[in-house]
């Protein structure tokens, strides 16, 4: 017990020390070092046998696979002009298809489809490993488009114009080479573009720093300047908005993550919009629409953090201060997102993680207010189809049991007509899903969602995975997991959602309350449903699997490292874990907003309280698998690397596996990702029955 005690101490030094730039593992920060992928496929080769030789996993990875290329899924559209755009991926498309059809096709059970672009084909013809990367129509042609195509998966891709027409990419067209590039059209013949001018042309997140406009038929070395941000801010960007028949342009300098400078063309100069920097803005019907993300006191009155405003264009940029609230929340209701039709705006609402759907239509005489028809306990979202002209939308439903079901109506109408619904993926028999809260450090209330079989026996021998993010106000919402069903639920398994803080469930004051030197709350959070989950007697440490990725996979770090006893096995999946590093590493620089400086001293002092990589201790931890991918140039490999090194260093149990492909989502086609969630799942089931 001594020597115990008197070793960690030592480790603890040695970390202390590291904190500097004495870190021994930086070698693994070279992504394509000859001497670190050969550490990867020593690695590989270990996580492959130990894993692929479980036997179900290959029955496992086969169902995977068959659920993601199966036809029975829905083929979700965008409509542009008279085509309703999908893409897809199957296993005769493993990269995938850009294919369209009209309406009355698109309702039909098997569908004609228009291929517009095959993905495996032209990565065949021009010998690159093309992976879909996305597109941006010109409007209100719809003839012309980008595609945006990425090696690999990663976040940086080539640009290319493309005529919808002729199927064809347009000769001697706009065409960027492969960066972490911004393109929007201004019309048919002059683009935005912010891209890799050069030296000095980025920021120290790797984004464009520097909008210009480009004219066909010139160089981009003749490119205009519009603007030119810091290099400290985390993007600049130009951006398009059509909003029913007005045209209005701008540019977003993004100082933070979370904070913006937003500017309006008019002529040739560009106007600042008078806004606090942590206000979202965006435009429907002639107005401003305003989100703060902290308290707002405007001509005398404060609006709360997360409500909606709205202000007329014209009169607000003649100094004109006049808001209307739209959206005002409550300490357990939050706005998650807008959607606008032609005379309507769509407010998705969260009520303690439950949707609510709310459709407004503003007059003379103000905004009239209508709750839609939508299932209680669902997570429903909606958009609508042609902003431009109709009041017709989509709206999906969907929760843990429930698959999705795809619906067209028209606001004002109570008649919905049902286009699409997915088969039922996994046996939900017998299963249903709770809400419960845990209580953490602080007193604050933590909700989870519960997803077991009815008459489950509360003895603490169930097999139980508990997954949460607590990050970018992004929320953990009820969803159709194919995966975790078919993989975990189908055989036995419990499955727990926790709603931590750092979220954006209730808004952006949830999301606050575990940003930069708060952010131990999240995971005193997650600790809390954890030990709500044992006390409760649902499972026990033991039988109790975590996982997460990304922002997920820093919250699996701090498990590991502050509490070890409360798992019996851990996936971490894509994750950041050097948080001393971190800013210094691809995009690391554009989250500081959230975590913070580690080069500032104060931010240090609370950020290596925590950061799993400096806080590794020799002792009992669960056994630990760590996945990444060679290709994601947003969150670095080197961090899953190099705190697998630092696991072994310290006599940890730990299985690593880098796909080569995938980007930060760590799979590049279908049969990448069954393979990913096989290896995954088989590890934290056997690890835990």
């Amino acid at each position: 017990m001594k020597y115990t005690t008197a070793l960690a101490l030592i480790m603890c030094l040695k970390t202390c020390a590291m904190a500097a730039d004495e870190d021994p593992n930086l070698w693994l920060e070279d992504v394509s070092g000859a001497k670190a992928l050969d550490w990867v496929r020593s690695h590989n080769a270990v996580a492959v046998r130990d894993l692929e030789s479980a036997p179900e996993f290959k029955p496992l990875n086969e169902r995977l696979l068959a659920i993601l290329n199966s036809h029975e899924r829905i083929p979700f559209v965008s409509k542009h002009g008279e085509y309703y755009y999908n893409y897809w991926r199957d296993a005769a498309n493993p990269r995938g298809l850009w294919r369209r059809t009209t309406l009355s096709e698109y309702k039909k059970a098997k569908p004609a489809w228009e291929t517009v672009v095959d993905v495996d084909k032209l990565a065949a013809d021009e010998k690159e490993n093309w992976v879909w990367h996305g597109y941006r129509i010109l409007e209100p042609d719809y003839d012309r488009c980008f595609i945006e195509l990425s090696r690999g998966g990663a976040d940086a891709a080539v640009v290319r114009e493309f005529d919808l027409t002729s199927k064809c990419f347009v000769p001697d067209g706009f065409k960027l080479p492969e960066a972490k590039n911004a393109m929007a059209w201004r019309n048919r013949n002059a683009v935005y573009v912010g891209t890799d001018f050069g030296p000095d042309s980025r920021t120290s997140s790797g984004y464009p720093r520097v909008v210009k406009e480009w004219k066909r038929g010139t160089p981009l070395s003749e490119a205009i300047s519009m603007f030119e941000g810091e290099t400290n801010d985390v993007s600049v960007a130009a951006n398009v908005d059509h909003d029913h028949g007005r045209v209005y342009e701008f540019i977003g300098r993004g100082k933070t993550f979370f904070s913006d400078e937003s500017y309006l063309r008019r002529g040739s100069k560009w106007a600042r919009i008078d806004k606090p920097d942590d206000v979202r803005l965006r435009t429907f019907s002639g107005r401003f629409l305003f989100k703060p993300r902290s308290d707002w006191t405007l001509e005398g009155r404060t609006y709360k953090a997360g409500s909606l405003l709205a202000a007329s264009i014209g009169r607000w940029l003649k100094g004109e201060r006049r808001v209307e609230v739209l959206f005002e929340p409550s300490e357990r209701v939050s706005l998650q997102s807008i959607s606008d039709t032609k005379h309507y705006l769509v407010l998705s609402v969260l009520d303690n993680v439950r949707s609510r759907i709310y459709v407004l239509k503003p007059s003379r005489s103000g905004w009239s207010r209508k709750l839609l028809d939508t299932p209680a306990f669902a997570t429903v979202s909606l958009s609508g189809i042609d902003p431009e002209k109709s009041d017709d939308y989509f709206l999906t439903t969907q929760d843990f049991l429930t698959p999705p079901t795809l619906f067209l109506g028209q606001v004002g109408s109570e008649e919905r007509e049902r286009l699409k619904s997915l088969p039922s993926q996994f046996n939900s028999d017998g299963l249903e899903v709770q809400q419960f809260e845990a209580t953490s450090k602080d007193g604050t209330r933590v909700p989870y969602f519960l997803v077991a079989k009815k008459g489950m026996k509360l003895d603490g021998g169930n097999v139980t995975l508990l997954s949460g993010y607590g990050g970018f106000e992004i929320p953990m919402l009820p969803s159709y997991n194919t995966m975790i069903g078919a993989a975990w639920l189908e055989r036995g398994g419990v499955f727990a959602l926790a709603n931590i803080r750092g979220g954006g469930e209730f808004g952006p004051t949830w999301h606050n309350a575990a940003r930069k030197e708060h952010r131990q709350r999240a995971y005193d959070d997650f600790i809390a449903v954890a030990e709500d989950l044992i006390g409760r007697r649902v499972t026990s440490a033991a039988h109790l699997g975590i996982e997460g990725r990304s922002n997920g996979g820093l919250l699996m770090g701090v498990m590991i490292t502050e509490h070890p006893d409360l798992f019996g096995a851990v996936h971490c999946g894509s994750p950041l874990l050097d948080m001393h590093r971190y800013q210094k590493l691809l995009a690391g620089a554009s989250w500081m907003d959230e975590y913070g400086d580690p080069d500032r001293p104060e931010d240090w002092a609370y950020i290596q309280r925590y950061s799993p990589y400096q806080n590794v201790r020799p002792g009992r931890y669960p056994p630990i698998l760590i996945t990444t991918s060679t290709r994601d140039d947003r969150v670095h490999p080197g961090h899953a690397r190099k705190m697998t090194q630092r696991l072994e260093e310290t006599g940890h149990s730990v299985l690593y596996y880098e796909n080569i492909e995938g980007g930060h989502g760590a799979a590049a086609d279908n049969k990448q990702a069954a393979y990913m969630s096989a290896l995954a799942y088989v590890f934290l089931w056997n690890k835990l029955k």
